[in-house]
């Protein structure tokens, strides 16, 4: 019998993942590692060489990492889910004029699920992933995840979606390190070749980061749809024709191809009139933003305005703001102005270090 119980470990084959595995292997847990192919090259439509948490390379370092350290190691194709649900919402949202967030629907709806689906029929308590996030139970007995100690690293604001049900089950062994820590781990563990793995920020399934390349690829009659449509200002004055609405994002600059004697950035993008509104970066600028699809983690509802920091975009250092739910809507009013809000990114609300839980913007 093991000392903390059975743990199935996601492992994508990557540095993370693979010392969270032995490190709760060390601990005494009864690990099982379980690699998911959610996708795969051919039906990305592009030529790049096959790299990532989805190659064959990939899956095998991850298995012969298991069976170094004795441990059960299985692949789970979920690539007809994944695209299904994914890969499908992608390329609806760009039609839709909203910028996705494919990494977590993805956590929300596929891996998790897969993950404790797969983990019941192992009879695994647990199941553990790479993320640099923490996670523990609140005095409302509610399961919070917190940022990770790396900052640099975080990955909380992938992971607002994530169930209470779920969250009870999960691990997060690499939350309180960083991330040249589990580098030189894995060194020490004689995986040079693990440790020196570069890493992607890339969406898994448009590997050559062109996205605009994987919509046409998918809808092969994106552009007789929608080419030619108008750019406009802001005062509704026409300007020139652009390559088609689902091609640029809020607070684009470059690549617009159109010179107007000043910056000029997309403000707004209409798809019903295949319109682009073009605008100044003070344009941009807003002070209220309105969320949908909530998940609240730390608190069962937020009916009286708190203040909170909001993360607008995964990088974002996050802005200070009151918050309140209203209906099935979160109103967020920002004690400064911000710029770039996307339909469609994720708004993610922060007390300290904190996930209060999050929402897409509308």
């Amino acid at each position: 019998m093991s000392k903390h119980g059975r743990i199935l470990v996601a492992m994508s084959g990557g540095v993370d993942s693979s010392v969270a595995a032995v490190m709760l292997h060390e601990q005494g847990y009864e690990v099982i590692g379980l690699t998911m192919k959610t996708w795969d090259y051919a039906s990305s439509g592009t030529n790049t060489k096959e790299t990532g948490c989805c190659s064959l390379d990939s899956i095998n370092d991850a298995r012969a990492l298991a069976v170094g350290y004795g441990f059960p190691h299985y692949i789970l194709d979920i690539r007809s889910e994944f695209g299904d649900f994914v890969i499908d919402n992608f390329v609806d949202e760009y039609l839709a004029g909203r910028t996705p967030n494919p990494c977590v629907l993805c956590n929300t709806h596929i891996k998790w699920e897969a993950l404790l689906k797969r983990a019941d029929k192992l009879d695994c308590e647990f199941i553990a992933t790479g993320h640099y996030a923490n996670i523990r139970q609140h005095d409302n007995g509610r399961y919070v995840i917190s940022k990770g100690l790396d900052q640099n690293k975080d990955q909380s604001y992938v992971l607002w979606g994530v169930s209470q049900r779920n969250l009870a089950r999960t691990r997060f062994p690499l939350g309180s390190f960083a991330k040249a820590e589990i580098r030189q781990m894995a060194k020490d563990m004689g995986q040079l070749e693990l440790a020196n793995k570069s890493e992607s920020y890339e969406i898994c399934f448009v590997p050559d980061n062109d996205y605009r390349s994987f919509l046409r690829h998918k809808v092969g009659d994106l552009e007789e749809r929608v080419s030619g449509g108008n750019y406009v200002l802001t005062d509704g004055t026409v300007v020139g024709k652009h390559q088609g609405y689902p091609f640029y994002t809020i607070g684009q600059r470059k690549g617009l191809g159109i010179a107007l004697g000043q910056p000029m950035f997309v403000t707004q993008i209409l798809p019903e009139s295949n319109t682009v509104v073009l605008g100044t970066a003070e344009d941009l600028e807003r002070r209220e933003a309105w969320v949908r699809n909530l998940n609240l983690i730390k608190y069962e509802t937020i009916t009286e305005p708190i203040e909170a920091t909001t993360k607008i975009r995964y990088k974002d250092a996050g802005m200070l703001s009151n918050i309140v739910q209203i209906g099935e809507h979160m109103k967020v009013d920002f004690h400064h102005s911000v710029s770039g809000i996307a339909p469609g990114q994720s708004a993610v609300f922060y007390e300290g270090d904190d996930l209060l839980g999050g929402g897409f913007l509308i």
